[in-house]
């Protein structure tokens, strides 16, 4: 139920630095703002009541939206999800995290919502989790101690909660450049066709090492069926250890379906989750195989 917001104290930094001495000297009662699209619901529910809301919409270091082939892809905390996917490079060599944030909501919502505001929810069913887990992407968190790096593996605990401490401050995602033979692909299964939240969404992401086109790397990463966006590393080492065919592909979707820990709920049982993860991983591997013109018998 919708409710008054508790009065608070409203912060617009305009550089890191200043950010950052408002987060040491708030602590816990500061939280961040920076598309609010999930933010300001859970205020208006009584969920979240911080004395100081700190906006970091205008701090130059978290708009950074940049492209370089021998680094990878910057992304700054406050890029919204429709400047992200307006930049060319995005489709061209992440195609797989275009198409996780592409379903987000609506129109509207994305050129609100942010790319570090969907990790730091972190919603167990949040679109872009699997997609940026197949790309092996890290966050970089700053505080008055300085820049930590992780890996969004371990960046993700719990529902609602992050690695992130109470003084620090997302920075940028950072998205490793891609190998120069490889696809992925992400579905997820919802009860609407749009604008609603998944009941399982699965990214599966193959490379194959040049010229002789072997299987080099495959990660398969499961949304909205765990506590928090997982990787089937199990199911991974089914096709890391044999050949990739549709053998293979079927016994590692079924065992991504064995390692996700559903729950039952109004959206669906958990046992329809586990057959729903099954099904999407066999056809997320089948369309990186397509795309990458495997012909798996």
């Amino acid at each position: 139920m919708m409710g008054c917001i508790k009065k608070f104290e409203y912060q617009a930094p305009r550089s890191l630095g200043e950010a950052l001495e408002i987060l040491d000297q708030d602590g816990v009662e500061a939280v961040v703002l920076a598309g609010g699209t999930d933010l300001i619901v859970q205020m208006k529910q009584g969920l979240k009541r911080p004395a100081c809301v700190v906006d970091v919409k205008k701090i130059p270091e978290l708009n950074v939206l940049d492209w370089r082939p021998e680094d990878g892809l910057h992304v700054g905390a406050a890029v919204s999800i429709s400047r992200f996917l307006g930049l060319p490079a995005v489709w061209d060599k992440f195609n797989i995290l275009a198409q996780a944030c592409s379903g987000i909501g609506s129109m509207q919502l994305r050129n609100r919502a942010t790319l570090g505001g969907n990790i730091c929810n972190a919603a167990p069913s949040a679109d872009s989790a699997p997609a940026l887990l197949c790309l092996g992407a890290k966050a970089v968190l700053a505080s008055s101690k300085g820049l930590r790096v992780i890996s969004l593996e371990d960046f993700f605990l719990a529902p609602g909660e992050t690695a992130r401490l109470n003084r620090e401050l997302l920075v940028e995602i950072h998205i490793p450049a891609p190998e120069s033979l490889c696809a992925g692909c992400y579905l997820k299964h919802t009860t609407r066709e749009r604008m609603d939240i998944a009941v399982a969404g699965v990214g599966a992401f193959l490379a194959l090492s040049t010229p002789d086109r072997e299987l080099k790397a495959v990660r398969i990463a499961l949304g909205a069926v765990a506590p928090r966006p997982m990787r089937a590393f199990l199911a991974e080492g089914i096709l890391e250890r044999g050949v990739l065919n549709r053998q293979g592909v079927e016994a590692a979707a079924a065992q991504a379906a064995d390692e996700a820990a559903p729950i039952s709920d109004l959206r669906g049982s958990a046992g329809y989750r586990r057959e729903i993860v099954r099904v999407l991983a066999r056809r997320t591997l089948n369309k990186a195989c397509e795309s990458l013109g495997v012909n798996i018998q």
